[in-house]
C-alpha cells in the first residue's frame, strides 16, 4: 500500500481538491523565486534519472520504452503521480515555513 493511498479515497475532498490541484494552488501562492527553485529541483531529479537510463540504452529506445510502459501501467502511474504531487506540495509548504 502506498504511503498516501488513504488520502486518495475521495479525490474531490482532499483538502478541497485533488493532489494535482492542491499542488498548483500552493505553487501559485508562493514567491516566484521559491517556485522556480523547487521546479528546478524536480527537473534536476528527472535529468539525473534520464541520464542514468540513457547509460543503458539510447534516447530513442528509452522514449519508446517509456511510451509502452505508460500504455501498460497507466493506473499505477496515475497513482504514483498523485503521490508525487502530495510529496512536492509538502516540499513547497516546508520551504515556505523554513
Amino acid at each position: 500500500m502506498n504511503k498516501y493511498d488513504a488520502l486518495f479515497e475521495d479525490e474531490t475532498d482532499i483538502f478541497g481538491g485533488t493532489p494535482k490541484s492542491k499542488y498548483w494552488d500552493i505553487y501559485n501562492q508562493i514567491s516566484s523565486d521559491l517556485a522556480q527553485d523547487e521546479f528546478d529541483k524536480i527537473l534536476g531529479k528527472i535529468a539525473v534519472m534520464e541520464s542514468m537510463l540513457i547509460e543503458n540504452m539510447d534516447e530513442d529506445l528509452l522514449n519508446k520504452k517509456i511510451s509502452q510502459y505508460v500504455l501498460e501501467h497507466s493506473i499505477e502511474i496515475e497513482e504514483r503521480k498523485k503521490s508525487l504531487y502530495m510529496e512536492y506540495a509538502g516540499d513547497l509548504i516546508y520551504r515556505v515555513n523554513d
